[in-house]
Parts: C-alpha cells; sequence; structure tokens
C-alpha cells in the first residue's frame, strides 16, 4: 500500500509503470538503456478514491489526463531508472494530496460603508487633480 493522505492508500496494483528510452543527459548509456518511467493510475477506476477527490484530481491533472480517466505521468528527468520511479510517483502522490483539499467556500459579503465612502473621496480628488492640470478656459471675445 501507498500512503497518500491518512484517509487514502493506493494499491500498488493501481499503479502501472513501463519503460522507454529517454532524451536528454546519460551519454552512451541514454542511447541503450529505457531509464524513463511512464507511470499510469486509473483515477475512474480507483476505489481508493472518494467521489469529491476523484472529481479534482480529474481537474488538477489536466492533459496528463487521457478520455479513459486515465492519469498519465512521464518521467525522464534524471540518468536512473529508479530516481524516474521515485519521481513519477512523488508527482502522482502530490497531485492526489492536492485534489484531497477540499477548497473553501466562499461567503458573498459586501464592502463596508467606509470603504465605498473612500473610494468616492479618492476619486473625487483625484478629478479635482486633473481638473487643475487643465488649461485655462480662453475669455470669450
Amino acid at each position: 500500500m501507498i500512503r497518500v493522505t491518512d484517509d487514502i492508500a493506493l494499491a500498488e496494483s493501481e499503479i502501472s509503470e513501463s519503460f522507454v528510452r529517454a532524451s536528454g543527459p546519460g551519454g552512451q548509456n541514454v542511447n541503450k538503456v529505457a531509464t524513463a518511467v511512464e507511470l499510469r493510475f486509473d483515477a475512474d477506476r480507483s476505489p481508493a478514491l472518494r467521489e469529491p477527490v476523484r472529481q479534482r484530481l480529474k481537474r488538477l491533472a489536466g492533459s496528463k489526463l487521457t478520455k479513459d480517466g486515465v492519469i498519465v505521468i512521464f518521467a525522464d528527468r534524471y540518468r536512473t531508472q529508479e530516481r524516474n520511479r521515485a519521481d513519477a510517483l512523488q508527482r502522482l502522490i502530490d497531485l492526489i494530496r492536492r485534489a484531497a483539499v477540499e477548497p473553501k467556500r466562499r461567503r458573498a459579503t459586501r464592502p463596508p460603508a467606509a470603504a465605498k465612502e473612500r473610494r468616492l473621496k479618492d476619486k473625487t480628488e483625484h478629478s479635482i487633480k486633473k481638473k487643475l492640470r487643465r488649461p485655462p478656459p480662453s475669455p470669450e471675445e
């Protein structure tokens, strides 16, 4: 079991990994060893996620989410397969943790009367300042 939060734990069988050749650093090694990791997690069918968490996760995943509800994370930052595996898993865990935090509901409020007065006073002062910058009206002859 992979512990994500106090109430979310993923079974290792829910995560599948495949290894491919990575681009980037590694010298000749990069041409012969599959160090990049493609991690797949089926968010739609995971029994570990409650529905609100699942919906937030799918919204947060963005382009990492396939049409089938599978989150695909590609990791090729490091030269070793093991570090890339750890990186991909950590990125998935971070994504799920962010989705597990329930957003606070915004309570509608009204601006206080003092704030309205202050805004109107500032507008008046600004208007006077602009008027004083204008050239004086020419006398009519």
